[in-house]
Protein backbone atom coordinates (compact mmCIF):
# COMPACT_ATOMS: atom_id res chain seq x y z
CA UNK A 1 0.00 0.00 0.00
CA UNK A 2 1.18 3.63 -1.13
CA UNK A 3 0.51 6.38 1.87
CA UNK A 4 1.31 8.59 -1.24
CA UNK A 5 0.39 9.32 -5.01
CA UNK A 6 -2.42 11.92 -5.82
CA UNK A 7 0.17 14.13 -7.15
CA UNK A 8 1.63 11.79 -9.73
CA UNK A 9 0.33 11.00 -13.09
CA UNK A 10 1.71 7.49 -13.24
CA UNK A 11 3.31 5.33 -10.32
CA UNK A 12 7.16 4.60 -9.65
CA UNK A 13 8.85 2.88 -12.22
CA UNK A 14 10.15 -1.00 -11.18
CA UNK A 15 13.67 0.40 -11.10
CA UNK A 16 13.25 3.06 -8.75
CA UNK A 17 10.71 0.73 -6.57
CA UNK A 18 13.59 -1.77 -6.00
CA UNK A 19 16.11 0.57 -5.57
CA UNK A 20 13.79 2.86 -2.80
CA UNK A 21 12.18 -0.21 -1.18
CA UNK A 22 13.37 -0.59 2.46
CA UNK A 23 11.06 -3.17 3.63
CA UNK A 24 13.89 -6.13 3.62
CA UNK A 25 15.60 -4.60 6.19
CA UNK A 26 13.32 -1.95 7.82
CA UNK A 27 10.63 -5.09 8.48
CA UNK A 28 12.39 -5.32 12.13
CA UNK A 29 10.57 -2.20 12.99
CA UNK A 30 6.96 -3.93 13.05
CA UNK A 31 6.53 -4.50 16.46
CA UNK A 32 8.12 -0.52 17.21
CA UNK A 33 5.25 0.54 14.73
CA UNK A 34 2.29 -1.14 15.52
CA UNK A 35 3.11 0.34 19.30
CA UNK A 36 3.47 3.52 17.63
CA UNK A 37 0.44 3.86 15.25
CA UNK A 38 -1.80 2.01 18.47
CA UNK A 39 -0.45 5.30 20.79
CA UNK A 40 -1.32 7.83 18.03
CA UNK A 41 -4.81 6.40 16.99
CA UNK A 42 -5.43 7.03 21.23
CA UNK A 43 -4.26 10.28 20.68
CA UNK A 44 -6.30 10.62 17.31
CA UNK A 45 -8.97 9.91 19.66
CA UNK A 46 -8.40 12.01 22.46
CA UNK A 47 -7.98 15.21 19.52
CA UNK A 48 -11.40 14.39 18.50
CA UNK A 49 -10.93 12.27 15.20
CA UNK A 50 -11.47 8.83 16.44
CA UNK A 51 -14.68 8.03 18.07
CA UNK A 52 -13.85 5.74 21.15
CA UNK A 53 -15.24 2.86 19.21
CA UNK A 54 -13.46 3.45 15.77
CA UNK A 55 -9.88 3.47 18.36
CA UNK A 56 -11.01 0.68 19.83
CA UNK A 57 -11.56 -1.09 16.47
CA UNK A 58 -7.82 0.38 15.19
CA UNK A 59 -5.69 -0.72 18.41
CA UNK A 60 -7.30 -4.45 18.34
CA UNK A 61 -6.53 -4.84 14.68
CA UNK A 62 -2.82 -3.57 15.18
CA UNK A 63 -2.95 -6.35 17.65
CA UNK A 64 -3.43 -8.86 15.49
CA UNK A 65 -1.14 -7.80 13.13
CA UNK A 66 1.16 -8.25 15.86
CA UNK A 67 0.03 -11.85 16.58
CA UNK A 68 0.27 -12.85 13.34
CA UNK A 69 3.52 -11.40 12.61
CA UNK A 70 5.18 -13.18 15.84
CA UNK A 71 2.97 -16.64 14.99
CA UNK A 72 4.10 -16.37 11.40
CA UNK A 73 7.80 -17.17 10.37
CA UNK A 74 6.51 -16.20 6.71
CA UNK A 75 4.52 -13.35 7.48
CA UNK A 76 6.41 -10.85 5.36
CA UNK A 77 6.68 -13.20 2.01
CA UNK A 78 5.67 -11.44 -1.18
CA UNK A 79 4.70 -8.38 0.28
CA UNK A 80 5.89 -5.59 -2.12
CA UNK A 81 5.00 -2.63 0.36
CA UNK A 82 8.22 0.11 -0.37
CA UNK A 83 8.68 0.36 3.80
CA UNK A 84 7.47 -1.82 7.26
CA UNK A 85 5.16 1.60 7.33
CA UNK A 86 2.72 0.72 4.49
CA UNK A 87 3.17 -2.60 4.91
CA UNK A 88 1.55 -2.78 8.06
CA UNK A 89 -1.52 -0.14 7.16
CA UNK A 90 -2.12 -2.45 4.36
CA UNK A 91 -2.43 -5.06 6.85
CA UNK A 92 -4.58 -2.45 9.03
CA UNK A 93 -7.23 -2.24 5.82
CA UNK A 94 -7.49 -5.76 5.20
CA UNK A 95 -9.06 -5.76 8.92
CA UNK A 96 -10.75 -2.31 9.06
CA UNK A 97 -11.60 -1.25 5.49
CA UNK A 98 -11.63 2.37 5.33
CA UNK A 99 -11.18 3.03 8.28
CA UNK A 100 -7.40 2.51 8.28
CA UNK A 101 -7.24 5.92 6.24
CA UNK A 102 -7.81 7.53 9.35
CA UNK A 103 -4.72 6.33 11.42
CA UNK A 104 -2.20 8.48 9.38
CA UNK A 105 -4.29 11.80 9.97
CA UNK A 106 -2.09 14.78 10.53
CA UNK A 107 0.68 11.79 10.59
CA UNK A 108 3.77 11.88 8.68
CA UNK A 109 6.63 9.51 7.86
CA UNK A 110 9.46 11.64 8.50
CA UNK A 111 8.11 11.42 12.58
CA UNK A 112 7.20 7.55 12.53
CA UNK A 113 9.99 6.69 11.08
CA UNK A 114 11.74 8.92 14.09
CA UNK A 115 9.45 7.18 16.48
CA UNK A 116 9.44 3.81 15.19
CA UNK A 117 13.14 3.80 15.54
CA UNK A 118 13.59 5.23 18.64
CA UNK A 119 11.31 2.49 20.47
CA UNK A 120 12.99 -0.59 18.68
CA UNK A 121 16.45 1.25 19.77
CA UNK A 122 15.82 1.99 23.53
CA UNK A 123 15.07 -1.85 23.33
CA UNK A 124 18.12 -2.58 21.87
CA UNK A 125 20.09 -0.10 24.54
CA UNK A 126 18.44 -2.49 27.25
CA UNK A 127 20.08 -5.43 25.48
CA UNK A 128 23.71 -3.77 24.77
CA UNK A 129 23.56 -3.03 28.79
CA UNK A 130 22.32 -6.26 29.84
CA UNK A 131 24.96 -8.02 27.94
CA UNK A 132 27.63 -5.75 29.77
CA UNK A 133 26.23 -6.59 32.86
CA UNK A 134 26.73 -10.73 31.78
CA UNK A 135 30.03 -9.94 30.56
CA UNK A 136 31.47 -7.95 33.74
CA UNK A 137 29.50 -10.96 36.06
CA UNK A 138 32.17 -13.19 34.42
CA UNK A 139 34.88 -11.10 34.65
CA UNK A 140 34.34 -10.58 38.14
CA UNK A 141 33.89 -14.53 38.41
CA UNK A 142 37.27 -14.62 36.99
CA UNK A 143 39.12 -12.41 38.60
CA UNK A 144 38.05 -14.25 41.83
CA UNK A 145 39.15 -17.88 40.67
CA UNK A 146 42.95 -16.59 41.16
CA UNK A 147 43.12 -14.19 44.16
CA UNK A 148 46.87 -13.99 44.42
CA UNK A 149 47.83 -14.96 40.75
CA UNK A 150 50.87 -12.38 39.54
CA UNK A 151 51.73 -11.16 36.13
CA UNK A 152 53.44 -9.23 34.09
CA UNK A 153 51.79 -5.95 32.87
CA UNK A 154 53.06 -4.94 29.96
CA UNK A 155 53.95 -1.26 27.85
CA UNK A 156 54.74 -1.43 24.58
CA UNK A 157 53.65 -5.45 24.81
CA UNK A 158 57.04 -5.42 26.61
CA UNK A 159 57.54 -6.65 30.44
CA UNK A 160 57.13 -4.00 32.60
CA UNK A 161 55.98 -4.16 36.06
CA UNK A 162 54.08 -7.25 38.03
CA UNK A 163 50.51 -6.84 38.95
CA UNK A 164 48.16 -9.00 40.22
CA UNK A 165 45.79 -11.21 37.60
CA UNK A 166 42.39 -9.60 39.39
CA UNK A 167 43.61 -6.28 38.92
CA UNK A 168 44.36 -7.14 35.57
CA UNK A 169 41.01 -7.96 35.20
CA UNK A 170 39.36 -4.76 36.88
CA UNK A 171 41.20 -2.82 34.56
CA UNK A 172 39.00 -4.56 31.03
CA UNK A 173 35.66 -4.35 34.39
CA UNK A 174 36.30 -0.54 33.94
CA UNK A 175 36.42 0.28 30.11
CA UNK A 176 32.80 -2.18 30.20
CA UNK A 177 31.71 0.14 33.05
CA UNK A 178 32.51 3.07 30.98
CA UNK A 179 30.63 1.11 28.13
CA UNK A 180 27.43 0.62 30.09
CA UNK A 181 27.20 4.27 31.22
CA UNK A 182 27.66 5.40 27.60
CA UNK A 183 24.66 2.77 26.31
CA UNK A 184 23.01 4.36 29.13
CA UNK A 185 23.34 7.87 28.11
CA UNK A 186 22.13 6.82 24.49
CA UNK A 187 19.15 5.58 25.96
CA UNK A 188 18.58 8.67 27.76
CA UNK A 189 19.13 10.48 24.38
CA UNK A 190 16.91 8.02 22.19
CA UNK A 191 14.08 8.22 24.73
CA UNK A 192 12.46 11.33 23.67
CA UNK A 193 9.01 11.78 21.92
CA UNK A 194 9.13 13.17 18.06
CA UNK A 195 5.18 12.66 17.44
CA UNK A 196 3.47 15.21 16.71
CA UNK A 197 6.16 16.87 14.75
CA UNK A 198 4.53 16.47 10.87
CA UNK A 199 7.07 16.19 8.32
CA UNK A 200 8.70 19.22 9.63
CA UNK A 201 6.09 22.08 10.74
CA UNK A 202 4.80 20.48 13.42
CA UNK A 203 1.23 18.55 13.52
CA UNK A 204 -2.23 20.58 12.49
CA UNK A 205 -4.50 18.31 14.97
CA UNK A 206 -4.28 19.11 18.81
CA UNK A 207 -2.51 16.28 19.90
CA UNK A 208 -1.13 16.29 23.12
CA UNK A 209 2.03 15.09 23.18
CA UNK A 210 2.68 15.01 26.33
CA UNK A 211 0.31 12.04 27.01
CA UNK A 212 1.31 10.08 23.62
CA UNK A 213 5.10 10.35 25.54
CA UNK A 214 3.17 8.76 28.90
CA UNK A 215 2.00 6.24 26.61
CA UNK A 216 4.85 5.34 25.48
CA UNK A 217 7.01 5.67 28.26
CA UNK A 218 9.00 8.20 27.01
CA UNK A 219 10.74 10.93 29.52
CA UNK A 220 10.35 13.88 27.81
CA UNK A 221 9.31 15.06 24.24
CA UNK A 222 11.38 16.90 21.61
CA UNK A 223 11.23 20.99 20.98
CA UNK A 224 11.58 21.34 17.50
CA UNK A 225 9.60 19.59 14.58
CA UNK A 226 12.12 20.79 12.16
CA UNK A 227 14.89 18.88 14.17
CA UNK A 228 13.21 15.81 14.12
CA UNK A 229 12.78 15.70 10.90
CA UNK A 230 16.46 16.36 10.52
CA UNK A 231 17.87 14.42 13.32
CA UNK A 232 19.75 10.99 13.61
CA UNK A 233 21.75 12.48 16.27
CA UNK A 234 20.45 10.36 19.22
CA UNK A 235 21.33 7.06 15.93
CA UNK A 236 25.03 7.90 16.06
CA UNK A 237 25.27 8.28 20.10
CA UNK A 238 24.08 4.48 20.18
CA UNK A 239 26.33 3.71 17.42
CA UNK A 240 29.49 5.55 18.79
CA UNK A 241 28.77 3.37 22.08
CA UNK A 242 28.73 0.42 20.49
CA UNK A 243 32.01 1.17 18.27
CA UNK A 244 33.50 1.94 21.30
CA UNK A 245 32.53 -0.99 23.48
CA UNK A 246 33.73 -3.53 20.35
CA UNK A 247 37.38 -1.36 20.33
CA UNK A 248 37.33 -2.69 24.21
CA UNK A 249 36.34 -6.13 23.10
CA UNK A 250 38.71 -6.16 20.33
CA UNK A 251 41.63 -5.45 22.87
CA UNK A 252 40.54 -7.98 25.57
CA UNK A 253 40.12 -10.44 22.73
CA UNK A 254 43.58 -9.57 21.43
CA UNK A 255 45.30 -10.02 24.47
CA UNK A 256 43.65 -13.32 24.94
CA UNK A 257 44.56 -14.79 22.11
CA UNK A 258 48.22 -14.04 22.45
CA UNK A 259 48.02 -15.38 26.48
CA UNK A 260 46.45 -18.67 25.58
CA UNK A 261 49.27 -19.13 22.38
CA UNK A 262 51.79 -21.44 22.75
CA UNK A 263 54.29 -18.57 23.09
CA UNK A 264 52.84 -17.19 26.47
CA UNK A 265 50.80 -19.90 27.53
CA UNK A 266 49.22 -18.71 30.39
CA UNK A 267 45.36 -19.63 30.08
CA UNK A 268 43.62 -22.45 28.48
CA UNK A 269 40.20 -21.49 26.77
CA UNK A 270 37.29 -24.09 26.77
CA UNK A 271 36.33 -26.51 23.66
CA UNK A 272 33.25 -24.32 23.53
CA UNK A 273 34.49 -21.54 22.37
CA UNK A 274 37.56 -22.51 20.36
CA UNK A 275 37.61 -24.44 17.42
CA UNK A 276 40.13 -26.82 15.33
CA UNK A 277 41.73 -27.21 11.85
CA UNK A 278 40.77 -29.18 9.20
CA UNK A 279 43.99 -30.46 8.17
CA UNK A 280 46.07 -30.01 11.19
CA UNK A 281 44.85 -32.59 13.80
CA UNK A 282 46.91 -30.37 16.97
CA UNK A 283 44.90 -27.28 16.29
CA UNK A 284 42.74 -25.16 19.10
CA UNK A 285 42.10 -21.97 17.67
CA UNK A 286 40.55 -18.76 19.57
CA UNK A 287 38.22 -18.42 16.81
CA UNK A 288 35.49 -16.73 18.67
CA UNK A 289 37.70 -13.76 20.06
CA UNK A 290 39.35 -13.43 16.43
CA UNK A 291 35.59 -13.00 15.18
CA UNK A 292 35.09 -10.65 18.12
CA UNK A 293 38.05 -9.01 17.03
CA UNK A 294 37.09 -8.95 13.21
CA UNK A 295 33.40 -8.15 13.78
CA UNK A 296 34.82 -4.70 15.53
CA UNK A 297 35.73 -3.54 11.95
CA UNK A 298 31.74 -3.92 11.18
CA UNK A 299 30.51 -1.52 13.59
CA UNK A 300 33.60 0.88 12.95
CA UNK A 301 32.22 1.14 9.27
CA UNK A 302 28.55 1.27 10.51
CA UNK A 303 29.72 4.07 12.34
CA UNK A 304 31.54 5.90 9.80
CA UNK A 305 28.75 5.57 7.28
CA UNK A 306 26.51 7.04 9.34
CA UNK A 307 28.71 9.95 10.30
CA UNK A 308 29.22 10.40 6.19
CA UNK A 309 25.49 9.69 5.56
CA UNK A 310 24.56 12.93 8.17
CA UNK A 311 27.28 14.66 7.37
CA UNK A 312 26.09 17.25 4.95
CA UNK A 313 22.59 17.30 4.51
CA UNK A 314 20.27 20.46 4.19
CA UNK A 315 17.25 20.94 6.50
CA UNK A 316 15.23 18.86 6.92
CA UNK A 317 14.20 15.77 5.95
CA UNK A 318 15.96 13.66 3.13
CA UNK A 319 15.62 10.27 1.55
CA UNK A 320 19.34 10.03 2.03
CA UNK A 321 17.92 9.49 6.00
CA UNK A 322 16.73 5.89 4.89
CA UNK A 323 20.26 4.85 4.68
CA UNK A 324 20.56 4.91 8.56
CA UNK A 325 19.15 2.09 8.88
CA UNK A 326 21.20 -0.61 7.90
CA UNK A 327 24.37 0.26 9.75
CA UNK A 328 22.31 1.01 12.96
CA UNK A 329 21.01 -2.43 12.79
CA UNK A 330 24.31 -4.14 12.21
CA UNK A 331 25.88 -2.41 14.81
CA UNK A 332 23.20 -3.27 17.39
CA UNK A 333 23.13 -7.55 16.17
CA UNK A 334 27.46 -7.34 16.34
CA UNK A 335 27.91 -5.99 19.26
CA UNK A 336 24.99 -7.27 21.22
CA UNK A 337 26.24 -10.82 19.64
CA UNK A 338 29.89 -10.01 20.61
CA UNK A 339 29.19 -9.01 24.28
CA UNK A 340 27.16 -12.24 24.81
CA UNK A 341 30.32 -14.46 23.29
CA UNK A 342 32.80 -12.80 25.15
CA UNK A 343 30.89 -13.57 28.08
CA UNK A 344 31.02 -17.32 27.22
CA UNK A 345 34.86 -17.01 26.53
CA UNK A 346 35.73 -15.85 30.23
CA UNK A 347 33.53 -18.70 31.74
CA UNK A 348 35.58 -20.94 29.88
CA UNK A 349 39.21 -19.60 30.65
CA UNK A 350 41.75 -21.06 32.80
CA UNK A 351 44.85 -19.47 34.10
CA UNK A 352 47.74 -21.80 34.42
CA UNK A 353 49.02 -19.15 37.51
CA UNK A 354 52.79 -20.27 37.46
CA UNK A 355 53.10 -19.39 33.90
CA UNK A 356 52.94 -16.02 33.71
CA UNK A 357 54.64 -15.60 37.53
CA UNK A 358 57.65 -17.65 35.72
CA UNK A 359 57.56 -14.71 33.54
CA UNK A 360 57.39 -12.11 36.14
CA UNK A 361 60.07 -13.86 38.14
CA UNK A 362 62.81 -14.39 34.99
CA UNK A 363 62.43 -10.89 34.03
CA UNK A 364 63.37 -7.52 35.33
CA UNK A 365 59.90 -6.18 36.04
CA UNK A 366 61.15 -5.80 39.72
CA UNK A 367 63.35 -2.77 38.20
CA UNK A 368 61.25 0.14 39.23
CA UNK A 369 60.25 -1.68 42.95
CA UNK A 370 63.93 -0.99 43.56
CA UNK A 371 64.35 2.22 42.19
CA UNK A 372 61.57 3.68 44.29
CA UNK A 373 63.01 1.39 47.08
CA UNK A 374 66.32 3.30 46.58
CA UNK A 375 64.54 6.67 46.35
CA UNK A 376 62.16 6.30 49.50
CA UNK A 377 65.76 5.86 51.43
CA UNK A 378 67.20 9.24 50.17
CA UNK A 379 68.43 8.66 46.87
CA UNK A 380 67.90 11.42 44.19
CA UNK A 381 65.08 8.82 42.13
CA UNK A 382 67.68 10.25 38.53
CA UNK A 383 70.26 8.80 40.50
CA UNK A 384 68.35 5.32 41.62
CA UNK A 385 67.09 4.98 38.06
CA UNK A 386 71.00 4.91 36.73
CA UNK A 387 72.05 2.69 39.84
CA UNK A 388 68.58 -0.05 39.29
CA UNK A 389 69.30 0.67 35.25
CA UNK A 390 73.08 -0.28 35.28
CA UNK A 391 72.03 -3.84 37.66
CA UNK A 392 69.62 -4.71 34.49
CA UNK A 393 72.52 -4.19 32.36
CA UNK A 394 75.05 -6.09 34.27
CA UNK A 395 72.54 -8.57 34.98
CA UNK A 396 71.28 -8.83 31.29
CA UNK A 397 75.03 -9.34 29.81
CA UNK A 398 75.71 -12.31 32.43
CA UNK A 399 72.10 -13.88 32.08
CA UNK A 400 70.83 -13.01 35.43
CA UNK A 401 68.09 -13.20 37.00
CA UNK A 402 66.64 -11.07 39.74
CA UNK A 403 66.69 -14.55 41.92
CA UNK A 404 70.39 -14.66 41.53
CA UNK A 405 70.94 -11.52 43.18
CA UNK A 406 70.88 -11.18 47.01
CA UNK A 407 71.21 -8.68 50.01
CA UNK A 408 75.32 -8.80 49.85
CA UNK A 409 75.58 -8.81 45.80
CA UNK A 410 73.91 -5.84 45.63
CA UNK A 411 75.60 -4.41 47.96
CA UNK A 412 78.33 -4.82 46.69
CA UNK A 413 77.35 -3.55 43.08
CA UNK A 414 75.87 -0.63 44.71
CA UNK A 415 76.19 0.94 48.37
CA UNK A 416 73.39 2.78 48.42
CA UNK A 417 71.51 -1.21 47.80
CA UNK A 418 70.64 -1.40 51.70
CA UNK A 419 69.96 -5.03 53.20
CA UNK A 420 66.09 -4.32 52.93
CA UNK A 421 65.89 -3.72 49.25
CA UNK A 422 67.03 -7.75 48.45
CA UNK A 423 63.29 -8.41 49.54
CA UNK A 424 61.86 -6.32 46.25
CA UNK A 425 63.51 -8.97 44.31
CA UNK A 426 60.52 -11.36 44.17
CA UNK A 427 58.18 -9.74 41.87
CA UNK A 428 55.18 -10.70 44.85
CA UNK A 429 57.20 -7.88 47.65
CA UNK A 430 57.24 -5.00 45.27
CA UNK A 431 53.16 -5.08 44.81
CA UNK A 432 52.58 -4.32 48.70
CA UNK A 433 54.13 -0.95 48.19
CA UNK A 434 51.34 -0.41 45.67
CA UNK A 435 48.38 0.27 48.58
CA UNK A 436 47.16 3.55 46.65
CA UNK A 437 43.68 3.70 45.70
CA UNK A 438 43.54 1.99 42.09
CA UNK A 439 47.48 0.70 42.37
CA UNK A 440 47.63 -3.41 42.84
CA UNK A 441 48.28 -3.50 46.08
CA UNK A 442 47.01 -6.80 47.49
CA UNK A 443 44.81 -5.21 50.15
CA UNK A 444 43.30 -2.58 47.26
CA UNK A 445 43.16 -4.94 44.88
CA UNK A 446 40.71 -7.02 46.60
CA UNK A 447 39.17 -3.66 48.60
CA UNK A 448 38.44 -3.02 44.35
CA UNK A 449 36.95 -6.09 43.70
CA UNK A 450 34.40 -6.04 46.44
CA UNK A 451 33.28 -2.36 45.32
CA UNK A 452 33.46 -3.72 41.67
CA UNK A 453 30.39 -6.44 42.57
CA UNK A 454 28.77 -3.56 44.57
CA UNK A 455 28.76 -1.46 41.47
CA UNK A 456 27.44 -4.30 39.54
CA UNK A 457 24.78 -5.17 41.45
CA UNK A 458 23.83 -1.47 41.79
CA UNK A 459 23.54 -1.37 37.56
CA UNK A 460 20.99 -4.24 38.15
CA UNK A 461 18.88 -2.79 40.38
Amino acid sequence: MKLWGGRFETGPSEIFERFSNSLHFDKRLIGADVEGSQAFARSLHRAGVLTAEECTQIVDAFDSILRDAEADPNFFDGATDEDVHSFVIGKLGARVGALAGKIHTGRSRNEQVSLDTRLWLRGECDKSRGWLVALMSALLDLAGKYPNAVIPGYTHLRRAQPVLWPHYILALFEMFARDFDRFGEARRRVNVMPLGSGALAGSGFPHDREAIARDLGFDSITLNSMDVSADRDWALDYVYAATVAMIHLSRLSEDWILYSSEEFGWMELGDGVTSGSSLMPQKKNPDSLELIRGKSGRVVGSLNSLLVTMKGLPMTYNRDMQEDKEPLFDAADQVNGCLEMAAAVAESVVLREQVPFDAAEASWVVATDLAEALARNGTAFHSAHQIVGRLVLESVRNGKRPADWNAEALAAFAPEFTPDVARLLDPREGMKTREILGGTGPATVAKALLTARERLAAMTA
